[in-house]
C-alpha cells in the first residue's frame, strides 16, 4: 500500500467525524460536504511525516477552515430573503440508545437555528468541547487562541444559548403521535387532536430563499398555527404525498407532490413534550439532498 492510499485510508476513517462537526459548524451539509472534501485535498498534500496526530490535525484544519466559511456565509445570510432555516439532513444511528440521542439533540433544527445566535469562533468552541466532548487545550489548538481565551468563548456561547430547551427531544413514540395528529390535520382539515400536542406558544416559520411559495413572516400563537394549518396547509397538502423519515435526528416529514419533495417539516419541543417549534423547508436548494437521500433508499 502506497502513502497516499494510507492517507486516503486514514482520512475516510474520519470523515463521519469531520462532517458531523463541519454540519454543525455551518448549518449546511452541501457546504459541510465541501469543506471536507477541501481538507482531503489539504489531507493529500500536507507534509504528513511531520504530523504527530493525524486527527488532531484533521480536527484543527476542519475547524478553522469552517470558522472561515461561517464568517462569509453570515454576511450571505444577513441579505437572505425570508426566514434563514439550515439544512435539513436525513440521519440514521446504529449507536446506543444513549449516545443516539444525544447526537440527534445536537442536530435538531431548533438547536442548529439556535447557534446562530454565536460568533463563528464561539459555535466552535462550543461545540468541539460541548458535543465532542474534546478538552480546553485541545479546543484551543483547534480554533487558534489561548486555552483562557478558549474558556471564555465557551463560556460567552454558554450563555448565549440559555437553559438548552432547544435539545430536548421527547420520547419516539410522542414524536410518533405528533406526526400521526398533523397528517390527520392536513388530510381532513380539523386540527382537534393536533392542538393538544401544541404549546400555547407555538410558533412556526418557513424558509424558501425567495424559490417557492412559502410565508415570509413567523406565526406565533396557537390560533394563528392552528388556523394556516387547518386552512391553508390542507388545501396545499391534502392530496400530497406524506413520507415520515429520520429529520436531523428526529423524527420529521416530508411532502412529495409528482414524484418530487416539495417541504419537509421538523419541530422543536417543550420540556413538557408539546411542539413548541415548527419548522418548514420550502428552499428547493436545500431540499435537494433529502431528495438524494430517499433516492437511495
Amino acid at each position: 500500500m502506497n502513502c497516499a492510499e494510507n492517507a486516503a485510508i486514514v482520512f475516510e476513517q474520519r470523515r463521519p467525524f469531520l462532517l458531523g462537526l463541519a454540519y454543525r459548524i455551518l448549518g449546511s451539509r452541501a457546504e459541510a460536504e465541501d469543506a471536507v472534501q477541501e481538507l482531503f485535498i489539504k489531507w493529500l498534500e500536507a507534509d504528513r511525516a511531520s504530523i504527530a496526530t493525524s486527527a488532531a490535525w484533521l480536527t484543527t484544519a476542519c475547524t478553522r477552515h469552517c470558522i472561515d466559511v461561517l464568517r462569509s456565509a453570515h454576511t450571505s445570510r444577513v441579505d437572505y430573503i425570508g426566514t434563514w432555516l439550515p439544512e435539513p439532513i436525513h440521519t440514521t444511528h446504529q449507536d446506543s440508545p444513549e449516545h443516539r440521542l444525544e447526537l440527534a439533540s445536537s442536530l435538531s433544527t431548533a438547536f442548529m437555528l439556535l447557534l446562530e445566535r454565536l460568533t463563528p469562533k464561539e459555535r466552535a468552541a462550543y461545540l468541539l468541547h460541548e458535543i465532542f466532548d474534546m478538552d480546553y487545550p485541545q479546543v484551543a489548538d483547534a480554533v487558534g487562541v489561548q486555552e483562557a481565551a478558549c474558556r471564555k468563548l465557551v463560556s460567552r456561547a454558554k450563555a448565549n444559548l440559555g437553559n438548552g430547551h432547544a435539545r430536548y427531544q421527547p420520547e419516539p413514540v410522542r414524536q410518533t403521535q405528533l406526526l400521526r395528529a398533523f397528517h390527520g390535520a392536513i388530510a381532513s382539515g380539523s386540527t382537534v387532536s393536533l392542538s393538544a400536542m401544541l404549546s400555547e406558544d407555538v410558533e412556526l416559520c418557513a424558509d424558501s430563499g425567495g424559490k417557492a411559495l412559502a410565508i415570509r413572516e413567523t406565526l406565533s400563537g396557537i390560533a394563528r398555527v392552528l388556523d394556516f394549518i387547518g386552512q391553508s396547509l390542507h388545501t396545499y397538502w391534502q392530496t400530497c404525498e406524506w413520507l415520515p423519515i429520520e429529520i436531523n435526528g428526529a423524527q420529521g416529514v416530508v411532502i412529495r407532490a409528482d414524484g418530487v419533495i416539495t417541504a419537509s417539516m421538523t419541530f422543536g419541543f417543550d420540556e413538557a413534550g408539546q411542539v413548541s417549534r415548527i419548522f418548514i423547508m420550502r428552499n428547493p436548494d436545500k431540499l435537494a439532498g433529502l431528495e438524494a437521500a430517499l433516492n437511495v433508499h
